[in-house]
């Protein structure tokens, strides 16, 4: 059985998340979403890169800082009051250069009421992992 999104989870990963200018500006993807995991694609473009042939340090923690939001999100219930969010520690870990599109997964590890803890990996497309992250997200919530 295949858990589906809440209407809240959906507009946060969809109208906010990845429409937001530094997503669609890195070509940021939805690959898959259910509650509490999420994975995106970044597509390798010149653009994206520090040197030939490897993509920036910052363009991966952007995705990752994403998908770790988009994670965060995917499992708020309908009912939630959450108004917004922000991440409130990121840690990164960088393992081989990033030479190829990527995919992150996040998977969301402790969830309150305040806040989510999350692991994010990230693969190449032979599947190598190229970094990893811990991020804890907080959410803003209406008074």
């Amino acid at each position: 059985m295949t858990a589906t999104l809440s209407t809240i989870a959906d507009r946060w990963i969809h109208r906010v998340l990845l429409t937001s200018p530094v997503a669609r500006t890195l070509g940021l993807t939805l690959v898959s979403a259910t509650p509490e995991s999420v994975t995106m694609g970044l597509p390798y473009t010149d653009e994206s890169i520090t040197v030939p042939g490897v993509l920036h340090g910052g363009v991966i923690a952007t995705l990752i800082d994403t998908v770790a939001a988009a994670a965060s999100a995917s499992g708020l219930a309908d009912n939630a009051d959450v108004t917004g969010g922000a991440t409130s520690d990121l840690t990164i870990h960088y393992l081989l250069p990033g030479t190829t599109d990527l995919t992150a997964t996040a998977q969301v590890v402790s969830r309150t009421r305040s806040a989510t803890l999350s692991d994010i990996s990230v693969r190449d497309v032979s599947g190598a992992l190229i970094a990893t992250g811990v991020a804890t997200s907080r959410f803003f919530r209406s008074p």
